[in-house]
């Protein structure tokens, strides 16, 4: 078996990541598989990506034209949005490599024109990492009582406050007239799988349930204290871990819900002697009060730093309002550090309630702060926790329990597919 894996990137962002582990877990299998971007990072050979500075340009060009469309609509809706309608030769590219299935990962940025999609003649697996493939050009749809990806983008549903060109709905379009055959769908999580299947562009397609690939022997238990001496972190008090890429901008990672919690935690005299750790973002000019110690770490530009870091906390906290299946979480657990988080989207996947960490009330600040204490407040519980944490996170995610999830997806799909439609 031969897969393709095409990316926007191979090691910038939580969806590159999860695109890039899965290509070098194939490999460890013994699978002859590449992985194509747009924006290589690695110096792996099997990356296929733009050798010269001139190619990564080109590829940032193409990402730059793209947002110049998505500006003509004006939208309350802050997160990324995507068009992917400027025209390129990898569709004929894909078509002429030897691969005998293409798996598209994240291929926003203009990496392939939602018509390009539609002209790859191979079994296709689209693992998907946000909402876009059944959205507009929106990467994560708003919470609305009936939203559009459900019921089609239509000239009536547009939101109130939306304004200039419907581009959501031309995207959306472009997508159901290009896509006229059924592709195989992966999603990490759960809730993402209910969604495609909920949506009005791929309802009637097949959809399968399978986790983000996760390297637990690079991501495991570290020596707490040595891990707290080599980062210059305190010894002896506990310490809670949070982190995002662009640490507080991005509303939807739920900073601002994690700044309330640590207020409340403060306010009411627990987890006095504690710590907070802040990664993804250096230290602000303006930094927030919370009560606690704040220790910025910056951008961490490698998995054995990050091992390092999660080893050294003893909570993690993941506040996100909207989730796929966050590696933070994932990452965290295969280190042996608990998570807390909230009931809702992908997190029913990545935290087992009462066993790995706590899952609060969506978006109660009040009970995410109660879960952070009740993750740090008993020695004997959270020593409990951790051990369980690594034991599931080795048994549903380590490239053994997901590599062979993944070929029997590719097998599935290969045999299903017809040349001639």
């Amino acid at each position: 078996m031969k897969p393709l894996l095409i990316s926007y990137s191979d090691l910038s962002g939580g969806a590159a990541r999860a695109a890039f582990r899965l290509h070098r877990g194939l490999r460890n299998f013994s699978v002859d598989c590449r992985l194509r971007v747009a924006v290589k990072q690695s110096d792996l050979w099997t990356v296929e990506g733009a050798r010269s500075h001139v190619g990564t340009g080109v590829s940032l060009a193409r990402n730059y034209l793209g947002s110049l469309v998505r500006r003509l609509q004006k939208s309350d809706n802050p997160v990324l949005h995507s068009t992917n309608f400027l025209p390129s030769r990898i569709a004929s590219d894909i078509n002429s490599n030897q691969a005998d299935v293409v798996n598209l990962h994240w291929v926003a940025g203009e990496t392939l024109s939602i018509e390009a999609i539609g002209r790859i003649r191979k079994p296709i697996v689209w693992t998907l990492h946000d909402m876009w493939a059944f959205c507009g050009s929106e990467h994560y749809a708003t919470e609305a009582e009936e939203p559009r990806w459900r019921g089609g983008y239509r000239h009536d549903n547009r939101p109130t406050g939306h304004r200039g060109l419907d581009i959501d709905r031309w995207t959306w379009n472009r997508k159901r007239r290009a896509w006229r055959e059924p592709m195989t769908i992966v999603t990490p999580s759960r809730w993402l799988a209910d969604c495609a299947r909920q949506s009005a562009l791929m309802r009637d397609w097949p959809v399968h349930v399978v986790p983000n690939l996760l390297d637990t022997d690079k991501f495991r238990p570290h020596d707490k204290a040595l891990c707290r001496d080599i980062l210059g972190l305190p010894q002896g008090v506990p310490l809670i871990l949070f982190g995002a890429i662009g640490g507080g901008k991005d509303l939807r990672k739920g900073f601002d819900l994690l700044l309330a919690a640590l207020r409340q935690l403060s306010a009411k005299g627990r987890c006095a002697d504690a710590h907070c750790v802040i990664f993804g973002q250096s230290q602000p000019r303006d930094e927030p009060s919370v009560g606690y110690p704040i220790h910025w770490m910056g951008h961490l530009h490698d998995d054995w730093s990050l091992a390092l870091l999660y080893s050294a906390a003893d909570v993690v906290v993941v506040p996100s309002r909207q989730e796929n299946l966050p590696q933070t979480g994932t990452e965290a657990q295969a280190c042996g550090t608990p998570v807390a988080a909230f009931n809702a989207t992908g997190f029913p996947d990545v935290v087992e309630h009462g066993a790995t960490g706590y899952l609060a009330q969506p978006y109660a600040a009040e009970d995410l702060a109660q879960g952070i204490h009740w993750i740090l407040e008993d020695d004997d519980r959270h020593a409990k926790l951790r051990a369980a944490s690594r034991s599931r996170a080795v048994r549903l995610w380590a490239p053994e329990a997901v590599v062979p999830q993944y070929l029997a997806v590719y097998k599935d799909t290969i045999d299903r597919y017809e040349p001639d439609r």
